[in-house]
């Protein structure tokens, strides 16, 4: 259940907003309007009044509501109008009357709108005009005169719809914490449906602001950016001709009255803001020093490996700031995938959006590495269309956004457990989508039956408990080709293999084939080690251990919903 505060001022504010609630909606969506219950049971009702124009009754319960406002006069507050609808979820079964008139008492209560058995509280009316939903429509002066107590409103609601969806039985969502994005308007939304969009130009131009956020490396280069994409950038300056701020619009995008429509960066999102950007900009600038050049889909995936590492032994601040790394490299790789992944990995950005948000300041300072990569992976049109780096980075995606998962549960961050969820769903569409074709290129060039049996044997010494699935899988012949590669550019496989595991195990592995595919691939293009760096890693390998711990469940029942991080 969803409600959603909305404030209104002017003098025909009241009257605008009954007539708009016993008006047939933008789009002919109301039918029968009528109140389900009122600040005294009484309010004419224009709905249900059939021998009299239900014009004057409109007027008549305007006049009504707003009889508090204007005995002040002067002294009434600019503000007069507290507008909350009140929407089921799809899945709710249809509520009665009787039923939507309890959740309006309880709701205005709860706002301190109305507290209970207070017969001097704000006038309100709650109208229904269709199955899955209500508008509670109040002004904000007291019967005594006085202006209602309200403080946190919004939060208050929301903790009372929680408790509404538990004693009805309705779907329960999650509490939030007061850092998600701002949501649509119901007019945007209306807007879109009828220029045939599938999102609102808030949220496209959202999209597009983070895109180029990830993508910069400076300011200058973000509004560059930002224009290159197709955006209308309106900077904000001061008396000192300093940039303070910016809007953004797409071209043609007008409202009624034929003016443009801009939204500020901070009203797209709280992290959308110019300061925050900056910072952002400033915190992951590139390294001082120059380093030695290497495949940069390798060091992406290697950032990204390191991912669960940080989630299972770093600070909240270090793993805040890996997050939203993440949620950058997310961003940007739709402009690198095939058209069969673009859909699904757009969607996967789009709502791990929400699980980089939380009240724990990021240190973005340690996520630096993963951020210039998926940049350079763009800057290097030939690496932008390596589709076995982009499987490989999906890879270990899936196992961080599942460990982000986990964190999230244990910091009772609800919303944002909920969108990690949902971000692995399409991850894995967009990597079933990526990998399959990348592995049969591979299996294509599988070696002989012998070479195969030897590269068994090796199998099965190094992963005795996961030969026996390996060997059978059919991605197999795939693992066998990196195998044939890595041993012709002159790796030890004992010592590859060793390597391929010391850093993870496949215990947690969703396809232990696939996942060593992976590892043997990035591993295998590396530079090949002297004999005398082989037998040292050899040396080593057998002291090392090789499990990274898993975050420990709280309960047996948590325990079922651990990251067993699984991977494709």
């Amino acid at each position: 259940m969803i409600p959603k505060i909305i404030l209104g001022k002017g003098e025909r504010a009241t009257r605008r907003l009954i007539g708009y609630l016993y008006g047939p909606g933008s789009a002919n969506v109301h039918t029968d309007p009528h109140l389900v219950a009122s600040w005294n049971g009484f309010a004419p009702d224009p709905g249900r009044s059939p021998h009299r124009n239900p014009r004057d009754v409109e007027g008549q319960l305007t006049a009504q509501l707003d009889q508090p406002v204007k005995v002040l006069g002067d002294k009434a507050p600019a503000t007069t109008v507290w507008h909350c609808p009140v929407r089921a979820a799809p899945e709710d079964p249809i509520l009665t009357d009787a039923q939507w008139a309890d959740i309006a008492r309880r709701i205005v209560a709860a706002a301190g709108i109305a507290p209970e058995d207070d017969e001097e509280a704000c006038r309100w009316v709650a109208v229904r005009h269709a199955d899955d939903h209500i508008h509670i429509a109040a002004t904000l002066v007291r019967q005594d005169g006085r202006r209602p107590r309200r403080d946190h409103d919004i939060r208050a609601v929301q903790r009372e719809a929680r408790k509404i969806e538990a004693d009805l039985g309705l779907r329960r969502l999650n509490p939030g914490d007061g850092t998600a994005a701002k949501r649509p308007t119901s007019k945007e939304h209306f807007k879109a449906k009828r220029q045939g969009q599938d999102i609102t130009t808030r949220e496209m131009l959202r999209r597009r602001v983070r895109r180029a956020v990830a993508a910069a490396s400076s300011e200058t280069e973000f509004f560059a950016l930002l224009e290159a994409t197709g955006v209308d950038v309106r900077p904000k300056t001061g008396p000192s001709g300093d940039i303070l701020g910016y809007s953004v619009a797409l071209p043609g995008d007008l409202n009624k009255e034929g003016k443009r429509v801009w939204f500020s960066g901070s009203t797209l999102a709280g992290d959308l803001s110019l300061p925050k950007i900056r910072h952002r900009l400033t915190a992951t600038g590139p390294e001082p020093i120059t380093v030695r050049p290497t495949d940069p889909w390798h060091q992406a995936t290697a950032a990204t490996e390191r991912i669960p590492d940080h989630v299972t032994h770093g600070d909240d601040r270090i793993v805040q700031g890996q997050l939203v790394a993440l949620g950058g490299a997310l961003d940007l790789l739709p402009l690198t995938a095939p058209a069969a992944a673009r859909v699904a990995l757009e969607r996967a950005a789009a709502v791990f959006e929400r699980a980089t948000r939380s009240r724990i300041t990021a240190d973005l300072d340690s996520a630096h590495v993963l951020r210039r990569s998926v940049q350079t992976i763009l800057r290097t049109p030939a690496a932008a269309r390596d589709s076995a780096g982009l499987a490989m980075l999906l890879d270990a995606a899936l196992i961080a956004v599942a460990f982000a998962r986990h964190w999230h549960r244990t910091h009772q961050h609800a919303q944002q457990e909920a969108a990690a969820q949902q971000t692995l769903v399409h991850l894995r569409t967009a990597h079933a989508h990526i990998a399959v074709p990348v592995l049969d290129g591979l299996a294509h060039r599988t070696p002989g039956v012998q070479t195969r049996q030897r590269y068994a044997r090796h199998l099965q010494q190094a992963v005795p408990e996961h030969a026996e699935r390996i060997l059978q899988d059919p991605a197999w012949d795939a693992l066998a080709t990196v195998l044939a590669d890595a041993e012709a550019a002159g790796h030890n496989l004992g010592n590859l293999l060793d390597r391929a595991l010391g850093h993870r195990t496949l215990d947690d592995a969703r396809n232990p084939t696939r996942t060593l595919t992976w590892r043997i691939h990035r591993l295998g293009q590396r530079h090949t080690p002297g004999p005398r760096a082989q037998a040292a890693m050899a040396r080593s390998a057998t002291r090392l251990p090789t499990t990274t711990p898993h975050p420990p469940a709280a309960t047996p029942a948590a325990a079922q919903q651990q990251p067993h991080v699984r991977r494709r």
